[in-house]
């Protein structure tokens, strides 16, 4: 417990870019409650840097997906799990909290409750126990004193599942629902000069080189079977930096040539003008589902995630289709993800039909499922600053 004589210090653990995002937010809202009386350590990105964090490492030495991915490098993210490790101990801070990535800051969670069993240790997104491995939960009381959710059913799910105390705080994206009404599509369907009376097909193949990889060519010859059909769209992909080489390569054997976009404002504005989407699962699906955007789901994943479906205890993969309790967008995942069944799903979400109206009115219900009062960073913030200056 902290006394009141010297700043609170906060241990923070990000393991990727989306985690290091929700990191900055949650030491901003607790900077503007504290001021100078709080103080960050831990690992982090950019975002969280110019929040005031020193991180120990890049976190390019631990962002990695899916089992093959992490296997090249697992003996680099074991010493980066030791260090961090160490460092959290010898701070003795008054809260250490994970974010995300639980592969690694599970790792982590688990040895300083072993070394430091008084510190509290906040989990800031729930891992995705309802949806395999639901064991996890009941062992997470373990190392974790709090949850912070970032979707609706996850209290329920931890409840149930024997899980830690958890907290539904918002998700992230619900900060931007009233910056999302007021932005204007037009600029960017003048500037790409996309014309009125066809209809916008968005493709969206994912932020990951290994997603990208795997669903270009499917979602390349989907578009084929598309325009065979009759169906002319017009054709935007929004690409993070990263990714656009390996897009721009891939196209090489498309059909048709997209309208490629970059930044965020671009990329809500194409949500907002698509008539539907092709999007890889993932956050995007949520984000499609607040801009009401019609949308078909694909996915793949490496040989061994794969070989793992069976773990898998929930109907859908799909986060919009979760958070609503039915599957508003149809899901193809693995050998499911064929050109033949990506094209007679979309093609009738580009014209006026029953399946397109149905999603509509399905997607209307998003916002009210995911709305919490206030900001999901000042929620958040609340709780680590209970659990900081109470202990555990």
């Amino acid at each position: 417990m902290n006394s009141s004589d010297k700043p609170l210090h906060i241990f923070l653990v990000a393991g990727e870019q989306s985690g290091d995002a929700l990191g900055a937010s949650l030491m901003a809202a607790l900077q503007a409650r504290l001021g100078e009386r709080v103080v960050f350590s831990g690992v982090g990105g950019a975002l969280m840097e110019t929040c005031g964090l020193e991180s120990l490492f890049p976190l390019s030495d631990v962002a990695v997906m899916g089992p093959l991915s992490i296997l090249p490098r697992l003996p680099r993210i074991v010493r980066r799990v030791h260090r961090t490790v160490d460092a959290a101990v010898a701070a003795q801070p008054d809260v250490v909290v994970i974010i995300d990535s639980p592969e690694f800051t599970h790792a982590i969670a688990k040895r300083v409750r072993r070394r430091c069993p008084g510190i509290p240790i906040i989990d800031y997104v729930s891992p995705s126990v309802w949806a395999w491995r639901p064991g996890r939960a009941k062992r997470m009381r373990g190392y974790i004193d709090h949850v912070l959710a970032l979707l609706p059913f996850e209290p329920e799910a931890h409840q149930r599942l024997g899980g830690p105390a958890c907290t539904y705080v918002g998700h992230p994206l619900i900060e931007r629902c009233e910056w999302l009404d007021q932005l204007d599509p037009l600029p960017l369907a003048e500037r790409l000069g996309l014309q009125t009376d066809r209809p916008v097909l968005l493709v969206l193949p994912g932020s990951r080189s290994s997603e990208v990889g795997r669903l270009m060519q499917p979602f390349g010859e989907a578009v084929r079977r598309i325009l065979d059909s009759g169906v002319a769209p017009q054709i935007i992909i929004p690409a993070v930096p990263h990714v656009r080489g390996l897009i721009e390569k891939a196209l090489a054997d498309w059909p048709v040539r997209p309208h490629l976009i970059e930044g965020e404002e671009d990329k809500f504005r194409s949500f907002k003008l698509a008539t539907a989407a092709l999007a890889a699962s993932g956050t995007v699906t949520l984000e499609l589902a607040l801009c009401g955007t019609p949308a078909v789901v694909a996915y793949k994943v490496d040989a061994i995630a794969g070989s793992l479906r069976f773990l898998v205890k929930v109907p859908s993969i799909v986060l919009a289709n979760l958070v609503l309790g039915e599957n508003v967008y149809p899901e193809f995942i693995q050998e499911n993800c064929s050109p033949e069944n990506l094209a007679n799903a979309v093609l009738p979400l580009l014209t006026e039909t029953s399946e397109r109206r149905r999603q509509l009115e399905l997607l209307a219900k998003i916002p009210e499922r995911m709305a919490v009062p206030g900001k999901p960073s000042d929620a958040a913030a609340e709780i680590v600053l209970k659990y900081a200056r109470q202990g555990r």
